[in-house]
């Protein structure tokens, strides 16, 4: 039975629409083998071993497939246990506390005083540089 697996999945290209659908056809491509029935799907070329028990059909995945399922499984489920840690890290550290308003006014009133003083040391040197600087006549004007 494995070789008419490995047969099947190698003629799955062949078996494949060339064009997508063909009017009526299902996306499904069954065949009976001794031991039930090997099933193809024609978009994807995943093959599936379904037996019959019970007047229903239970699908299963060809074992190559089942494992490459299994390990995509197991990759995402790493993913998601490393973002729920790095969301747990991140909800774990403390927010930056915003300053209250008794706190802005007294950093206000600090800066006030300090632009102030700034102002007052400003106009004094201009002061001293009137005094200091000597008395030209003025400049004739040029037309």
């Amino acid at each position: 039975m494995s070789r008419m697996i490995v047969g099947l999945v190698a003629l799955t290209p062949l078996l494949m629409p060339a064009s997508g659908f063909a009017e009526g056809e299902g996306r499904y491509q069954m065949e009976r083998t001794a031991d039930g029935f090997v099933r193809l799907d024609t978009v994807t070329g995943e093959v599936s071993i379904c037996k019959e028990s019970a007047g229903q059909i239970a699908c299963r995945m060809a074992a190559d497939e089942r494992r490459a399922f299994e390990d995509e499984l197991d990759l995402l489920t790493r993913r998601v246990e490393a973002l729920e840690k790095v969301q747990e890290s991140t909800l774990s550290v403390p927010k930056p506390r915003l300053p209250t308003d008794e706190e802005i006014d007294r950093t206000m009133g600090i800066m006030e005083r300090m632009v102030q003083r700034f102002m007052a040391i400003v106009k004094n040197l201009e002061g001293e540089e009137d005094k200091t600087a000597p008395q030209t006549e003025p400049l004739p004007d040029r037309t």
